[in-house]
């Protein structure tokens, strides 16, 4: 983590490189370069929460690439692998019941919607993630775009509190 008044020093291509773990959407990350400096780190999450409302299906799908499936340990030292360890933490995959679950729901939910299933895993247990789960496969596709879109709004700026701070 490094301070605001620091990240609105670093250069351009420093910047871009301390955002890109938040999200795998290059025109978020440049966004929030191109308008510093930020007074304060609640500037700063208001304008990363305003870059995010415009994202659609395009931008979904890129950000998908950088996501592993609920359930399964990313592996790798990359700095998205280690957001994803960290916010899976609460699933136990010692659980040999819940983790057959939950790779039978991402194989229907993959089938339905044609995307990994994707949620804020942070402050969540397996059990819950499963239930969640479950209930989005009852959303019509419109609805589970909107669903999925408001799960990476809320995992970037989580990633992105993790990234600066004070």
């Amino acid at each position: 983590m490094i301070a605001l008044n620091h990240f609105n020093q670093l250069s351009a291509s420093e910047a871009l490189a301390m955002l890109q773990p938040c999200v795998a959407i290059p025109s978020w990350s440049a966004a929030l370069v191109a308008a510093r400096p930020y007074a304060s780190l609640a500037g700063l999450r208001k304008e990363a929460y305003q870059q995010t409302l415009g994202w659609g299906a395009a931008e979904l799908e890129t950000a998908l690439g950088a996501h592993p499936r609920i359930g399964e340990k990313p592996a790798g030292p990359q700095t998205h692998a280690a957001f994803s360890r960290q916010e899976q933490s609460a699933v136990d995959d010692r659980d040999i019941r819940l983790t057959q679950a939950l790779k039978e729901g991402n194989a229907r939910y993959e089938a339905r919607f044609g995307r990994v299933f994707l949620i804020r895993a942070k402050g969540r247990s397996g059990e819950e993630i499963l239930e969640a789960l479950a209930q989005r496969l009852a959303h019509s596709d419109d609805e589970e775009l909107r669903v999925t879109l408001e799960q990476l709004r809320e995992i970037t700026l989580l990633r992105l509190e993790g990234v600066i701070g004070q």
